[in-house]
């Protein structure tokens, strides 16, 4: 199980992507920083790399590997849609 440069790469445009779109999904104001969705989303596209590879879907191929893009992608997005969720749901009361 060996992480490739392309691998890291592509988890870490994905992991910012998703990060920012999971930021404009949730409705309302949001606890949490912008950077923070970003590291969120860069987090688990990393380790959706790591489960493609731990299951035996990354494979070595010439062009894009859809099938692990397609791990990060949605690895990332729960990570992203559970954070927010959490945050959002804290009020501060006074």
């Amino acid at each position: 199980m060996e992480l490739t440069v392309w691998g890291i790469i592509t988890a870490i445009v994905v992991g910012l992507i998703v990060g920012a779109l999971g930021r404009l999904v949730v409705p309302g104001r949001q606890n949490m920083p912008i950077w923070l969705h970003l590291l969120i989303g860069v987090g688990a596209a990393l380790l959706g790399t790591v489960l493609a590879r731990a299951m035996g879907i990354a494979t070595e191929t010439a062009g894009v590997d859809w099938a692990e893009l397609l791990v990060q992608v949605v690895v990332a997005a729960i990570a992203v849609a559970l954070v927010a969720g959490v945050g959002g749901r804290r009020r501060v009361t006074r």
